[in-house]
């Protein structure tokens, strides 16, 4: 077992004396952007890897590396944050961590939406996320730390999502959208940012330790709705045409070819009509997750540079 983590002596260049150190996977990330941000103000100096040079940000230390490749770390850091894929991150922490006491991860509600997938990927994926989480958890407890597993669900925001932009995306090129009209499953859309103010406030609470949080939005939607929301929002204005069940899917055959659906398969297309909603009350309960309701900008939808 690694020696308790003391307070980090060795802090990033330009950190503050006497700040704790804050070490960062996936800082450049959709989550990991409104995650440095708030640090530094709450006291922390980071240092953050990315796989390429990053521009300066107020508070943080730019380390070009990767998990297979950290370049040189501390020996002892105050928190470790996870933004990436936690399968990586788990197996990496098992075997090269610094010492460190606190351990907060980003994993996903897929370890529970696609278990039972009709998809052997989908299955698959879920099936990696609940392995990395039990590694985690495992490794942390060898080392004397204390690890918490944050899930959130359909994650938007930072226009760099896989889902919503994409679809904003494609609605802006097609002057509309299509869905059928069975697109009725529920949804719960959380902010990247929300996201980021949870993984610091469950932060300092004992009773996060060695458990995973399911981190839904504020609000709870059918499929059909929250779409025409992220359409609305949009200067374009596309408009959302709603078909008959076997008329979307025989279009959808011809938009798979033309490359307009791809990565959309057929588990994908009945989890349209699924209710994925999951409970927040015990992050609510444990360290005050607040997250907020769904009311989409086009900004949010809108890539970086």
């Amino acid at each position: 077992m690694a020696d308790p983590a003391p307070p980090a002596s060795q802090l990033p260049e330009g950190g503050a004396a006497g700040a704790p150190l804050a070490l960062v996977f996936g800082g450049s990330g959709q989550i990991g952007r409104p995650l440095l941000a708030r640090l530094p103000g709450a006291g922390w100096a980071v240092l953050a890897l990315s796989r390429g040079a990053q521009p300066p940000l107020a508070g943080v230390r730019w380390q070009v590396g990767e998990l297979a490749a950290t370049g040189p770390l501390p020996p002892a850091v105050d928190a470790i944050f996870s933004c990436g894929p936690l399968d990586g991150f788990a197996q990496w922490y098992a075997r090269a961590a610094p010492a460190c006491r606190r351990v907060i991860a980003f994993g996903s509600t897929s370890v529970e939406v696609k278990r039972d997938s009709a998809d052997a990927a989908e299955r698959d994926v879920a099936a990696r996320l609940r392995a990395a989480e039990e590694t985690l958890f495992a490794a942390a407890a060898a080392r004397g730390a204390d690890a918490t597993v944050l899930r959130p669900t359909l994650v938007y925001g930072s226009g760099r999502d896989a889902t919503l932009t994409r679809i904003a995306a494609l609605a802006r090129r097609l002057h509309g959208f299509a869905l059928p009209r069975d697109a009725r499953g529920l949804r719960q859309p959380v902010h990247v940012d929300d996201l980021a103010a949870a993984a610091i406030a469950c932060l300092d609470v004992s009773a996060t330790h060695g458990r995973a949080y399911a981190l839904p939005g504020g609000e709870t939607m059918p499929y059909r709705e929250m779409v025409a929301r992220v359409l609305d929002s949009l200067p374009e204005r596309p408009r959302l045409w709603t078909l008959p069940p076997p008329l979307f899917r025989a279009l959808l055959a011809p938009a798979r070819l033309a490359g307009l659906a791809s990565g959309f398969g057929d588990a994908a297309l009945a989890r349209m009509r699924e209710d994925l909603a999951f409970e927040d009350g015990p992050a609510r309960r444990d360290f005050g997750y607040a997250p907020r309701a769904f009311a989409p900008t086009a900004a949010m939808f809108t890539p970086p540079a």
